[in-house]
């Protein structure tokens, strides 16, 4: 069993946006593991395995606008089924 299901990934759109800003409040405030916050001021790459991808959405949604979103649960493709 993993110990985090989802993998949580989007594209986040803004101005000023903060690689370091955005690793850091999801690693303080969101439990999970594999955080990857890439890119520059105006478009952020986001992945991370999380319980709690809602969180993540929320999070990013006050950054910006969000697109190219993939939510997917990695229990049910560790188990052969669909993500």
């Amino acid at each position: 069993m993993l110990e985090y299901r989802f993998d949580t990934q989007l594209l986040i759109e803004g101005e000023n946006l903060s690689e370091d800003g955005i690793h850091d409040y999801i690693t303080q405030n969101i439990p999970g593991d594999c955080l990857l916050a890439v890119g520059d001021e105006d478009l952020i790459k986001l992945h991370f395995h999380t319980n709690e991808p809602w969180k993540v959405l929320e999070y990013a949604a006050s950054l910006g606008d969000l697109f190219d979103i993939v939510v997917e649960n990695m229990e049910r493709q560790e188990n052969g089924l669909q993500g």
